[in-house]
C-alpha cells in the first residue's frame, strides 16, 4: 500500500564538513529579538559544499575571523564550534549579508571541478525544462551552445567554458547567482526558482503538509 504522506517528504539533507565564517560577534547579539545569545559569542556561517547558512558556537577559548574555514563535522575532537542552528537568510546580519557573495564566489571556485562537471552533466528536469536553464542568464538558446560543446569534447575548466561558450562570460557569477536565489528564504520560490541544484532545502521552504 502506497504511503501518500511520503510522496513529498523532502530528500535527505546533505551534510557540511566545514563552514565559512561571515560574521563573528564575540559579545553575541544586540538586538532584542536575539538576546539569548547577548553576551555569548556566535557566529554565522555558510557551510562550504551545500551552502547551508548556520549559526555556531565556538568550542573553548576559540575566537574566529571573518573568512576563516572552520570544521564542524561529527569528530568532536578536530571541530572548533558546533551547530546551533541553521540560519534564515533575513537573519543574517549586514555583516554576513556583505561578505555572503564574496564567500560565495570563493567557495565556488575552490570547488571549480564539481561546478564544471555540472555543466557537463546536467540533464532534463522535464520535457520542457532542463537544469541548465535553472542558472541565471542562460536561456534555451545558451542551453543548447553548451550542450553542443560539451559533445564534442567536456569543458575542463571555467575558462575553458567561457572561451567555447562565448556568452558564457562570467560562469563563475551565474552560479554565485543561482546559490543566492536559492537560500533567499523571503521571496515566495516558483517556476525556475523552486529548484535546489546546489544548496539544501531550507525547512521554511518545504510545507510538510503538502
Amino acid at each position: 500500500m502506497n504511503n501518500k504522506k511520503t510522496k513529498n517528504k523532502a530528500p535527505p539533507e546533505r551534510r557540511e564538513e566545514n563552514a565559512l565564517i561571515l560574521d563573528y560577534l564575540s559579545l553575541g547579539y544586540v538586538q532584542n529579538d536575539m538576546s539569548k545569545f547577548k553576551g555569548k559569542s556566535i557566529a554565522q556561517a555558510i557551510g562550504a559544499d551545500y551552502f547551508t547558512l548556520l549559526e555556531l558556537t565556538p568550542n573553548k577559548d576559540y575566537e574566529f575571523d571573518i573568512g576563516d574555514i572552520v570544521y564542524i563535522g561529527k569528530d568532536r575532537s578536530k571541530a572548533k564550534a558546533r551547530v546551533f542552528s541553521k540560519l534564515n537568510f533575513e537573519n543574517l546580519t549586514a555583516t554576513s549579508r556583505i561578505e555572503l557573495d564574496y564567500a560565495i564566489r570563493d567557495l565556488v571556485i575552490a570547488q571549480e571541478e564539481k561546478f564544471v562537471e555540472f555543466f557537463n552533466t546536467a540533464e532534463p528536469i522535464s520535457t520542457r525544462l532542463h537544469k541548465l536553464e535553472l542558472i541565471p542568464g542562460i536561456g534555451k538558446k545558451h542551453m543548447w551552445k553548451i550542450i553542443e560543446a560539451r559533445k564534442e569534447k567536456p569543458f575542463e575548466s571555467f575558462e575553458d567554458l567561457s572561451e567555447r561558450v562565448p556568452p558564457l562570460s562570467d560562469p563563475v557569477g551565474m552560479i554565485v547567482n543561482r546559490i543566492k536565489q536559492e537560500l533567499d528564504t523571503t521571496v515566495t520560490k516558483k517556476g525556475k526558482n523552486k529548484y535546489h541544484l546546489f544548496t539544501n532545502i531550507p525547512r521554511k521552504t518545504f510545507d510538510k503538509k503538502t
